[in-house]
């Protein structure tokens, strides 16, 4: 038995429906209950709320979850391998255990929450986490209908979320994250910790929605941060060509010198170029 519940250890459960990790759906299952419970503890007081995990897998977090106290864990799994171990957790707590088959890529939980707001708690597979990240980002309306998202991602990943102006890691991602939420890295997890062990580090990001974001035209937020980072070794005046508007007057809404490179332009730079860009292209469409 574990130390958070009565269920049979994590690799029992593996070995006896068979769940060898497929690298094909990016698995690398964490055993550790002890550090599943440390990321299900990141979210926050657990008492009563809703949550949502992608990739479940044999249910080491979705474990911690359920004992830490939250009311209703709606997993998405798209291997159904993976069904029957989550069963087997979910007749341990009756009617606290959504179990959805599908491809999280595709699947929207909103019409399962209704007025509810949810958590993203999840060990994402590593070949669909940062799609799933920009995904949530770019949610329509906003505020969305998460209240956090606590996610863990290869190391490097996790840099590029919460990097900020003349940090290397600094680009398109950084721009988009830091923009509508709050980010954080909290902690990492050795290779070690994982079967089958990754080659890289991996890292724990809280992601909190920022209840009123600079306003911005998101569409041209992306497409500004695309240009600039494109050609990030160039200036300014140089990369924001693309776009088919005069770079400077770009920058100088930005209130930044054209010569600058992308990485040494502030969040709220970003937004004002963007702005300006929707403002260009509207006085445009209108005239």
């Amino acid at each position: 038995m574990s130390g958070i519940d009565d269920l049979p250890p994590l690799r029992d459960v593996i070995k006896r429906h068979d769940l060898a990790a497929k690298k094909s759906l990016g698995q690398n299952f964490l055993l550790d209950l002890n550090l599943t419970s440390r990321i299900a503890r990141a979210a926050g007081p657990l008492d009563g709320t809703t949550v949502i995990e992608i990739g479940p897998g044999p249910g080491g977090l979705t474990r911690a979850l359920l004992a830490g106290g939250v009311r209703r864990v709606i997993a998405i799994e798209r291997d159904e391998r993976a069904l029957g171990a989550l069963e087997e957790i979910a007749a341990h707590y009756p009617g606290r255990l959504d179990i959805v088959c599908a491809d999280a890529m595709e699947f929207d939980p909103r019409p399962m929450l209704g007025d509810t707001r949810a958590r993203i708690v999840a060990n994402l597979p590593y070949n669909i986490a940062t799609l799933l990240l920009i995904g949530w980002l770019c949610a329509e309306p906003w505020p969305p209908w998460y209240e956090m998202m606590v996610l863990m991602f290869q190391r490097e990943v996790a840099q590029r979320i919460v990097a900020r102006e003349n940090d290397d890691a600094f680009g398109r991602l950084a721009v988009l994250s830091n923009w509508r939420c709050e980010t954080s890295m909290l902690f990492d997890i050795a290779p070690s910790a994982f079967v089958p062990q990754p080659k890289v580090t991996s890292t724990v990001v809280r992601l909190t929605p920022r209840v009123a974001p600079e306003p911005c035209d998101r569409a041209a937020l992306e497409q500004v941060a695309a240009a600039a980072f494109g050609q990030r070794r160039k200036m300014l005046r140089q990369s924001l060509k693309s776009l088919g508007v005069d770079p400077a007057r770009l920058a100088a809404a930005a209130g930044v010198d054209p010569t600058r490179r992308a990485e040494t332009v502030p969040v709220s730079g970003f937004v004002a170029m963007a702005n300006e860009l929707a403002d260009i292209r509207n006085h445009k469409n209108t005239s």
